[in-house]
């Protein structure tokens, strides 16, 4: 459970970067959106690449960067 955690802060915290979006996220809303990303990833391309605490990283990654475009956009102050 800890690790997961850890990965999906690392998820989001990488996909904020992609995005832009890493000062108006906290800590939480980094994991948050690694974790929720991962799902939205491994959803649709799958599972394939390398994989730690169970997540395909680079869906992830994408799944990530996807949510939070989302959750910017209908949110977003910018």
């Amino acid at each position: 459970m800890l690790w997961s955690i850890i990965v999906g802060g690392f998820i989001g915290f990488v996909a904020g970067r992609i995005t832009k979006k890493a000062k108006s996220m906290g800590i939480i809303l980094r994991v948050v959106a690694g974790l929720v990303g991962a799902s939205v990833g491994q959803a649709l391309l799958g599972t394939w690449g390398p994989s730690l605490a169970g997540m395909a990283l680079i869906p992830s990654i994408v799944g990530a960067v996807i949510v939070i475009a989302v959750v910017s956009f209908f949110f977003g102050r910018d």
